[in-house]
C-alpha cells in the first residue's frame, strides 16, 4: 500500500486543494472527515452542484418532508435555502479544525448568492449579507460573480468583513478588476486581517472555446496552440497576482492582512486528448487554491505529479502564445467576456432546474 498523500504534496508546494462538490452524505458518513485527514483544505458549491445533489438524488427527501410537515406552504426557494444552509454549516463545521489550525487562512466553504442577481449590485450585497448571517460560520465564503455589477458588491462585502469567493473570472482584465475591487474593500475595512477572499479563474472552458476557433482557423500555427491558452492565461494571472499581493502588499497593509488568492476553477479536462490532470499538474503554485471535482481529485491521487512552482514557469512563452491569438483572428478578451455571460446563464438555468425538481418533490411528498 502506497504512503503517498497527493493533496499533502500540493500543500507542501503551497497550494490548497478544495473539493468542487457538496452532498449531504459526505458529511453524514464521515467521508468528508477522511478527506480532510488526507489533506483536503476547503469546499466549493454552485447552483449546478446543488442541482445534481438535491434534484438528482433522494438524499434530501426526508429533510424536505420534515420541512413541509411544519410549513406546507414553503416555496422551492425557501426549501432549497434551508437544505443548502444545513449542508454548508455542516461542511463549515467539518473544516473548522483546518480553519483553526491555519489561523483562519484556510478551511473555507463557499455558498453562492442566487445567480439571477449577477447584474444587480444592491440585491447581491443584501443577499450576501443575509446568507452570511444565516450560516453564521467564520469559515464561510459567499460567492459573487465577477460581472461589472458584481465588482462594487465585492468591495462593499469585503469592507463589511464578509469573506468572498469571486466566481466566473475568465480573462486577465476580469481578474485585475476583481483584485482591485478586493483591495478597495480592504482599504475601507477597519479590521482587514479578519477577512479572506479568493478569485476563481475558470480554466477548461477557455480551452474548449479557443480550441474550437483554432480548429476553424486550421493553420499549423493555430493547431499548435490547442490546449495551451487556458494554462497560459492562468500564468499571466498568477504573475499579476504576485505583483499585486507580493511583499509590497504585506508591507503596506501589515496587521495580518491576507492577500486574495487565485483559485483555479473548472479544472476537469473536457478534451479526451488531454491529460485528465492537466489543470492540476500545470497550475501548482505558492499561494493558490485548486478546486477540483471528485473525478479529477481521484485521478490526481492515482497518477498526478505535484511540481512546485509549475504555474510560475514559462511566463514569457505564455504571453507569446496569448499574443499569437490575435494574429490568428482570435480575440481572447471577447471569448472570455462571452464565457462569463454564458456562465451566468448556465448557473441561472441550473438554479431554475433545481427549483423545478424541488417543486416536483414537494408535490409528490405532499400528495403522499
Amino acid at each position: 500500500m502506497s504512503d503517498r498523500l497527493p493533496m499533502q504534496e500540493l500543500a507542501d508546494a503551497g497550494q490548497s486543494v478544495w473539493l468542487d462538490y457538496i452532498r449531504r452524505d459526505l458529511m453524514e458518513t464521515g467521508e468528508l472527515d477522511a478527506m480532510i485527514d488526507a489533506g483536503l483544505r476547503g469546499m466549493t458549491s454552485n447552483p449546478s452542484i446543488f442541482e445534481k445533489a438535491i434534484g438528482g438524488s433522494d438524499l434530501y427527501d426526508e429533510a424536505i418532508a420534515t420541512l413541509l410537515a411544519e410549513r406546507p406552504d414553503a416555496t422551492a426557494v425557501e426549501i432549497f435555502e434551508s437544505l443548502a444552509i444545513d449542508d454548508i454549516r455542516a461542511a463549515c463545521d467539518a473544516f473548522a479544525r483546518v480553519y483553526e489550525e491555519t489561523s483562519g487562512a484556510d478551511g473555507f466553504v463557499s455558498l453562492e448568492v442566487a445567480p439571477d442577481l449577477a447584474h444587480d449590485t444592491e440585491t447581491t450585497i443584501s443577499e450576501a449579507k443575509r446568507l452570511w448571517a444565516a450560516v453564521d460560520r467564520p469559515n464561510l465564503m459567499i460567492k459573487v460573480p465577477a460581472t461589472p455589477e458584481g465588482l462594487p458588491a465585492i468591495t462593499e462585502l469585503i469592507a463589511s468583513g464578509v469573506n468572498v469567493n469571486v466566481t466566473l473570472i475568465f480573462s486577465l482584465a476580469h481578474y485585475e478588476a476583481v483584485a482591485n475591487a478586493f483591495i478597495a474593500g480592504i482599504e475601507q475595512n477597519a479590521a482587514p486581517h479578519e477577512v479572506a477572499s479568493v478569485a476563481s479563474v475558470f480554466i477548461s472552458r477557455i480551452d474548449s472555446a479557443v480550441d474550437k476557433l483554432l480548429d476553424e482557423e486550421g493553420s499549423g500555427a493555430a493547431l499548435a496552440l490547442r490546449g495551451e491558452i487556458a494554462v497560459a492565461n492562468c500564468k499571466v494571472v498568477y504573475a499579476l497576482s504576485e505583483e499585486l499581493f507580493g511583499d509590497d502588499f504585506e508591507a503596506i497593509w501589515g496587521r495580518g492582512v491576507r492577500p486574495q488568492r487565485p483559485l483555479w476553477a473548472s479544472t476537469s479536462t473536457k478534451d479526451p486528448d488531454y491529460s485528465d490532470v492537466k489543470y492540476v499538474e500545470e497550475l501548482v503554485g505558492e499561494g493558490t487554491v485548486n478546486t477540483v471535482p471528485p473525478a479529477t481529485l481521484d485521478a490526481f491521487e492515482d497518477h498526478g505529479v505535484a511540481t512546485p512552482g509549475a504555474v510560475a514557469e514559462g511566463l514569457a512563452e505564455a504571453r507569446s502564445a496569448i499574443a499569437a491569438l490575435s494574429g490568428l483572428g482570435v480575440d481572447l478578451d471577447a471569448v472570455c467576456d462571452e464565457l462569463r455571460a454564458k456562465g451566468v446563464t448556465a448557473f441561472v438555468d441550473a438554479f431554475d432546474g433545481m427549483l423545478s425538481a424541488i417543486d416536483e418533490k414537494k408535490a409528490r411528498l405532499l400528495g403522499a
